[in-house]
């Protein structure tokens, strides 16, 4: 490992595995269990501790803590995971912790997320790709939050709450409700205020699939979120308005944001 440097003041535990390129800082901390991708870097002041690993080319910075035990009352020492994929930037005092039994074991992030300072990743959480967290965005336990999210500072997701797609959440909003796909919410307490069109235009979305899009959430909005998705599933509709279905119809015991 001649390309892996290591700053003297490093404490790398016996058993850590560590890649190729990897760049550990001062008075950092790697445990047993940890994994290291190639091209890994720790700043400095960072603890990667239990049975984490770390994707390629990822970037943590100072006084982030991944890997230490869920604030999860439930947990007892059990064996459990925390993994997190390549090209994320992990700002300073963000917190990622693994799953619990009860949970599945598993904490999972994706590819090339930002997780901007004071972020909090909770115990059993599924994270996606491309995924932005602003500052001091809270993520409860059990959560999934879909690929391209983007939630805004200051903002809490309920425990078991699922964002789709694509979804944007503004800032200082309480979602404590499933979010549909490319939806657009904000407030203190969160409620669906249309589609995301900027992400969507950033995407590529067509003038006729934004229009199905707007078509389908109003139906939606008009009875039972569920019954009426079964009603529209049954019709020929386009990917981005069937992903949106597929979500509805998907499992989840929360109810779902709506327009006040």
């Amino acid at each position: 490992m001649a390309d892996t440097l290591i700053h003297p003041s490093a404490i790398v535990e016996t058993g850590a595995k560590i890649g190729q390129g990897v760049r550990i800082g001062p008075f950092c901390l790697v445990g047993s269990q940890a994994h290291l991708g190639d091209g890994v870097e720790l700043k400095s002041h960072v603890v990667v501790t239990g049975d984490t690993s770390v994707g390629e080319d990822t970037v943590i910075y100072p006084f982030a803590s991944i890997g230490h035990d869920p604030q999860d009352l439930k947990f007892r020492g059990e064996h459990t995971r925390l993994q997190i994929g390549a090209r994320n930037r992990i700002r300073e005092y963000v917190t990622m912790q693994p799953g619990t039994e009860g949970g599945g074991g598993l904490t999972e992030v994706g590819d090339d997320g930002l997780f901007m300072a004071n972020c909090h990743v909770a115990h059993d959480c599924r994270i996606g790709n491309h995924v932005v967290l602003v500052n001091s965005v809270a993520v409860a336990g059990h959560c999934v939050v879909e690929d391209e999210v983007i939630i805004g500072g200051l903002s809490g997701i309920h425990q078991f709450v699922r964002l789709g797609r694509g979804a944007m959440i503004g800032a200082l909003s309480m979602v404590t409700a499933d979010v549909v796909p490319y939806g657009l919410v904000q407030g203190p307490r969160a409620h669906l205020d249309g589609l995301n069109l900027v992400g969507l235009k950033r995407r590529g979305a067509s003038r006729s699939e934004i229009a199905a899009l707007r078509s389908a959430l109003a139906k939606l909005h008009q009875g039972a979120f569920r019954d009426t998705a079964r009603d529209l599933a049954a019709d020929t509709n386009g990917p981005m308005v069937q992903e949106m279905l597929d979500f509805i119809l998907g499992p989840s015991d929360r109810s779902f944001l709506k327009p006040l």
